[in-house]
């Protein structure tokens, strides 16, 4: 089993910064693939970004792509989102999530079903 614990939320104004953290405990091994959602009150989960834990390519939803950066640390087993420029609409409950399936295609990982595990999930908070 393998648990994931996100950390970094918080509330901000618009235009400020944030970093999520994403610790991965248990039997972690090698996962394919970890990676951001978020979700807003009555709206459906959404994809945010991925990474590939080996390689390290990375997936981004278009409306944060220069706003936003994943990253990982193998040896901690730990998963980050910088958030830059934050804006009202970036408000959401974000999730990590972990994937052990094998995907050649990249955009596979934009999909919720791709996962196997997911966190409780961290507030993020953005005043206009």
């Amino acid at each position: 089993q393998v648990q994931l614990v996100e950390s970094g939320g918080g509330l901000v104004q618009a235009g400020d910064s944030l970093r999520l953290s994403c610790a991965a405990s248990g039997r972690t091994a090698s996962p394919s693939a970890m990676g951001w959602f978020r979700q807003a009150p009555g709206k459906e989960r959404e994809f945010v970004a991925a990474i590939r834990w080996s390689g390290g390519n990375t997936y981004y939803r278009d409306s944060v792509k220069g706003r936003y950066t994943i990253s990982r640390d193998n040896a901690k087993n730990t998963m980050y989102l910088q958030m830059n420029s934050l804006k009202p609409e970036d408000a959401a409950v974000y999730y990590c999530a972990l994937s052990e399936k094998g995907y050649n295609a990249g955009s596979l990982y934009r999909r919720t079903v791709a996962y196997d595990y997911w966190g409780q999930g961290t507030q993020v908070t953005v005043s206009s």
